[in-house]
């Protein structure tokens, strides 16, 4: 028996699918999402509907967003949902948010079993539409909630901990074993609740810069930061902004990042 197949659908290694079919974990996640009528509510990668059918009982319409044709034809055809669907078929690295928000003409609540191929660059591009976003529901491997939520002075604390956690609240969920999917993933995964700050708590005046700070500091991870950021700020400066210089790049919290970049881009010009 072909163990990739379910509901008559063989899962496609391209698209990173994993089937959700354990019915406790499915209502467990739909009581933590708590959907409500009214809501705007949007799916990335509904599948063969595990979360789709419940949440979409609960609300008088949702948007999905899937690339798989096959998928996007079952949903078109679904006696249940096909007149509560508004149905992206496209790359959700390609949809604009705010254009989403705009036509539903209120805040956004996003949720998915994302596809753990693309699960980071995917929450990297969802940060840049968080002024639409009331929350978001993601079911993710285990090992990237854990970036997602480490704390400095730790290996997994990196540069996804310091966008994620400067944009959001993160709130592990629900752990979900490997059987609780068709076909099983190789991880543990876990159900993590983002929700974007109303205010941001350290605010930059250059996201832009903040992002590549991070990334230069992170790619010389084993560097100090002397060495690693050594083309932005002199020693001298760095000791001025009251950081040790022997620091490496786990070492530094959020804010202290955020600090970095406020202080680069204010800066007298000489």
């Amino acid at each position: 028996m072909n163990n990739r197949v379910h509901q008559g659908h063989c899962a496609r290694k391209r698209f990173g699918q994993h089937f959700l079919t354990n019915q406790l974990i499915i209502d467990s996640i739909v009581a933590a999402i708590r959907p409500q009528p009214k809501e705007a509510i949007v799916e990335i990668g509904p599948g063969l509907g595990a979360l789709t059918n419940p949440i979409g009982s609960h609300i008088d319409h949702l948007i999905v967003i899937e690339l798989d044709r096959d998928l996007v034809a079952r949903l078109t055809n679904h006696s249940l949902l096909k007149d509560k669907l508004t149905i992206y078929h496209k790359d959700v690295m390609m949809v604009n948010f705010f254009e989403i928000a705009k036509k539903a003409g209120k805040p956004l609540r996003v949720f998915g079993n994302l596809p753990y191929n693309i699960a980071t660059p995917l929450i990297f591009h969802l940060f840049r539409y968080t002024q639409v976003i009331h929350d978001m529901h993601f079911m993710l491997q285990k090992e990237v909630v854990n970036r997602l939520i480490a704390h400095p002075n730790s290996k997994t604390y990196g540069r996804l901990s310091i966008m994620a956690q400067y944009y959001c609240k993160i709130i592990p969920v629900l752990e979900v074993p490997p059987t609780s999917f068709t076909p099983e993933p190789k991880v543990d995964s876990v159900v993590v609740r983002l929700i974007p700050h109303s205010v941001i708590p350290n605010p930059v005046d250059d996201v832009c810069m903040l992002r590549r700070i991070t990334t230069q500091a992170f790619n010389q991870r084993r560097k100090t930061i002397r060495n690693s950021l050594n083309n932005l700020f002199t020693p001298t400066q760095l000791i001025a902004l009251g950081l040790d210089i022997s620091l490496r790049a786990e070492n530094l919290s959020v804010v202290q990042y955020c600090q970095l970049v406020n202080w680069l881009i204010n800066k007298p010009i000489i």
